[in-house]
């Protein structure tokens, strides 16, 4: 008598899916908007999405939990499929919300990538750097306001196509 092989299948809990598998059946695409006060920056299907969120990058792929996250100022990323390259849109803080692979993104403004001038947002950069730099150690306030101009500044450099 042949030896028998069962299939290949998780033999405890036959009717069980691997969350992996599943993915590999989904579309694998993201319905992806970014939404400021006075213009929708991105509403497109993407792959992938990274933002920039108070503890850290935050990827988000097709099929992620569903979550609510603050953004801080930085640089999304976001990639339709994996032969185009990636967008950048610099963010200047707000909030992501991730929902049956539909992410929303509400922020307090927005600017895509190429749509900064490369050699304005890099004048601004240094410019808010040299203030920085400048601020007194002892005035709290202009320390935190010098700190979100530089911020924003190095966001929209980055976006721009700058520091990498």
């Amino acid at each position: 008598m042949g030896k028998k092989f069962l299939p290949i299948t998780n033999c405890l809990f036959p009717s069980y899916q691997s969350p992996f598998r599943q993915l590999e059946i989904n579309n694998m695409t993201l319905t992806v908007r970014v939404i400021a006060p006075d213009k929708t920056v991105w509403d497109a299907p993407a792959e992938e999405v990274i933002l920039p969120s108070t503890t850290g990058q935050l990827g988000i792929l097709s099929g992620h939990a569903p979550m609510l996250s603050a953004l801080d100022i930085g640089v999304m990323r976001v990639r339709a499929n994996k032969n185009q390259d990636w967008q950048a849109i610099a963010l200047l803080g707000g909030f992501a919300e991730v929902d049956e692979d539909e992410v929303t993104i509400l922020v307090n403004g927005a600017e895509r990538g190429d749509k900064i001038n490369l050699e304005e947002a890099r004048t601004a950069y240094n410019q808010a750097q040299t203030l920085l730099n400048q601020v007194s150690a002892g005035d709290r306030q202009a320390q935190i306001q010098a700190t979100k101009a530089f911020k924003r500044a190095r966001a929209r450099f980055q976006a721009a196509g700058g520091l990498v």
